[in-house]
């Protein structure tokens, strides 16, 4: 049996580097950290001691752009510390975003897609 220990990592793809950067940086607030000089472009952040990796690959199957945002499509999940204030700040950048403050998980959530269409899930451990 394989012995799981920890998430390292998640992969996604996007098309435009520079763009998807800025939303990670500036509306999730992550931190860049290197990266090695793969053949590809893409980018590493910190959330926490798990990492997240853009790649770019504009050919991908996975990307979606139009729909709005379907909850059951794949995503990543980031725990904040306060969510009305995470709901403050996407709508003060203009982020359009689901809000779940009773779910059947028992923690809040908030759903929001990348400018790729990669859906980030927000949740707290209270409202």
């Amino acid at each position: 049996m394989i012995q799981c220990e920890y998430i390292h990592h998640v992969s996604i793809v996007v098309t435009d580097l520079e763009r998807a950067k800025r939303f990670y940086q500036e509306v999730l607030g992550l931190q860049e950290i290197k990266r090695p000089d793969f053949d590809f472009a893409g980018a590493w952040f910190a959330i926490g001691s798990q990492q997240l990796h853009l790649i770019v690959h504009s050919s991908s199957q996975t990307l979606r752009t139009e729909g709005g945002i379907d909850t059951r499509d794949g995503h990543f999940a980031v725990r904040i510390s306060n969510f009305e204030q995470a709901i403050d700040h996407l709508e003060a950048a203009g982020i359009a975003y689901k809000a779940n403050r009773v779910t059947k998980t028992g923690w809040p959530q908030i759903f929001c897609c990348d400018p790729d269409g990669n859906i980030v899930e927000l949740n707290a451990g209270s409202v």
